[in-house]
């Protein structure tokens, strides 16, 4: 196996597997909980509903290009959801009526045990060591 084989493998094995893992859970958590509020009650409030529909799109999106090994498209995937959690997560303090319904990132991630803000940093950081190393 040449290296150019070897390196998406890298980027899952270890602890990027557990990164992956988290990412997928969240995916899938994400996505199920704003496809029901969405076809449920999606007037209630649209903007958290959309968000944590986003939100579950870029977690899906980061734990494809890390497995794959798509350094640059899991960085920007990354990148995204961290400016999104800070941004939404600020604005939901800041603006609460903007937020009727909590999203995936309203007030940091409170709903989600502050994994949503901690997780892109965790996964910042591997990813600038990961392509440090190579």
């Amino acid at each position: 196996m040449s290296e150019a084989e070897a390196a998406p493998r890298a980027l899952a094995a270890g602890f990027g597997r557990l990164i992956v893992l988290v990412y997928v859970v969240f995916a899938v958590s994400a996505g199920v909980r704003a496809v029901f509020q969405v076809v449920v009650k999606f007037d209630e409030a649209p903007v958290s509903f959309t968000l944590s529909a986003i939100a579950a799109l870029i977690y899906l999106v980061a734990a494809i290009a890390i497995i794959r090994g798509a350094g640059a498209l899991a960085m920007l995937a990354v990148g995204v959801e961290m400016a999104g959690v800070l941004a939404v997560g600020a604005l939901s303090f800041a603006v609460p009526h903007w937020f009727p319904e909590p999203s995936v990132w309203s007030h940091f991630g409170s709903g989600y045990g502050y994994v949503p803000l901690v997780l892109p940093a965790v996964g910042l950081v591997y990813l600038f060591k990961r392509r440090k190393d190579a």
